[in-house]
Order: C-alpha cells, then sequence, then structure tokens
C-alpha cells in the first residue's frame, strides 16, 4: 500500500501530517505535483514532479495508483477515477470519497461549475481551519487503522 498526494494544491499542514504518517505507518508516501516539492529526508518520502499541463498530475496518479493504496484530493473527478479503480480517496478536509458517494459529489461539483460558467457567484471553499486540519489527521488516522488491520494490507 502506498500513499499519493495531488499536491498542487494541498495545504502545508497536511503535507506536515502526511509526512509524519508515512514515517509512523511506515508507508511510501508520494507527492506528484507540477512544480518542485520539499519533501523530508525520509527513505519513504518522494516527489514526483510532472510537466505542467492540464490534469498531468491527475493522470499520473491513475496511471501509478494501485488498487488498495490511498490518494489524497480535492479534485472531485480525479477522485472519482480512483474510487472506480479501487483506490481509498480522502479529501484535504478529511472526506472520504466512495463508490456510495462519489456520483453526488460529482454532480455537485458540476452543477456549481455551470452555474459559474453561467455568471452565477456561487462562492469558492471556506479557509483551511485547525478543525479542517483535525478532521483530515483523524480521517487519516481512521483509514491506516482500517487497512493496517484488513487481512489484504500490503
Amino acid at each position: 500500500m502506498q500513499i499519493w498526494v495531488d499536491a498542487d494544491a494541498c495545504p502545508v499542514v497536511v503535507k506536515e501530517i502526511l509526512f509524519r504518517a508515512s514515517q509512523r505507518w511506515q508507508k511510501p508516501l508520494t507527492l506528484v505535483a507540477n512544480q518542485m516539492l520539499r519533501t523530508p529526508s525520509f527513505h519513504l518520502i518522494k516527489a514526483v514532479q510532472v510537466p505542467k499541463g492540464f490534469d498531468v498530475a491527475d493522470d499520473y496518479i491513475v496511471q501509478h495508483a494501485s488498487e488498495g493504496d490511498v490518494v489524497i484530493t480535492g479534485d472531485i473527478p480525479l477522485a472519482a477515477q480512483l474510487v472506480e479503480n479501487k483506490v481509498h480517496v480522502l479529501s484535504t478536509r478529511g472526506e472520504r470519497f466512495t463508490p456510495d458517494n462519489i456520483r453526488e459529489r460529482l454532480s455537485m461539483r458540476d452543477m456549481l461549475e455551470e452555474l459559474r460558467n453561467a455568471g452565477v457567484e456561487v462562492g469558492g471553499p471556506a479557509a483551511f481551519s485547525q478543525s479542517d486540519r483535525r478532521d483530515f489527521a483523524n480521517a487519516l488516522d481512521s483509514l491506516m487503522m482500517k487497512l493496517a488491520r484488513a487481512p489484504l494490507a500490503r
């Protein structure tokens, strides 16, 4: 099992939580972005820089993440692809994307995009808060414990 991060828009505080989780759980962590990223000097943590371009990092993650891996992203279309491939997906705010909720989240995202394209101001996400940080850390820890107990944990 490996942890992947759609790192271009990932908050720094989430990356820091993931660095500690990689060390604690002894799981490889790969951050994928179209820019150079600094990572701690730890043998299981690495960063992959992909070329600039629309969905290049997303495509890289889809191509490399395997069933049972964990991906951290706020990108709903990417999450939908990964859930379909039986990858565990968490948002940076701790929401778990599953086969039961991903279609609804994708529909909501598409509706908001249509409204924005029609000129309706729908606002953006709230600023990342201390409770978002806590929710993410708790969701990640819960998922990692669940996967560690799974009979086929890799």
